[in-house]
């Protein structure tokens, strides 16, 4: 049985990589389009230089240490397909790896910075009428 190829917009992920910037934003999404357009912002472009640098490592057989980074609104671009990054939270950085169905999506949304709100006993200052609650 043949293994399923991954496609982004029918593409697979060589044909993308081969693709010139200005063919890459036509495939993208609005919000991604506009971003790509007004262009990388200083920090952005250091990031994407130390990207092509360790796409050099990777072809060249060696095992790539991933690239550690707090630009979170940096947009997942072909050529980051298979490299592992450290995303900042704001308090960690959080492994990730990127693969073909995250292109068209920003860095940020994969090192989430929230917690979600877990609920437990009342706390300190707590009605009177909580002070009922039974305790497990």
């Amino acid at each position: 049985m043949a293994k399923k190829k991954i496609t982004y917009r029918g593409f697979e992920i060589e044909e993308l990589q081969a693709k010139s910037m200005d063919e890459l934003v036509n495939l993208m999404p609005s919000r991604m389009r506009r971003t790509l357009k007004r262009g990388f912002s200083e920090m952005q472009k250091k990031l994407l230089a130390t990207i092509r640098e360790r796409r050099k490592e990777m072809d060249a057989g060696n095992k790539a240490k991933p690239v550690r980074t707090m630009c979170r609104d940096m947009p997942i671009l072909p050529e980051m397909v298979g490299m592992d990054f450290e995303i900042y939270n704001g308090k960690e950085f959080l492994r990730v790896n990127i693969t073909i169905e995250m292109i068209g999506q920003y860095l940020g949304e994969f090192s989430l910075n929230r917690k979600p709100v877990k609920h437990s006993a009342p706390g300190v200052g707590a009605t009177r009428s909580s002070l009922f609650v039974p305790v497990k």
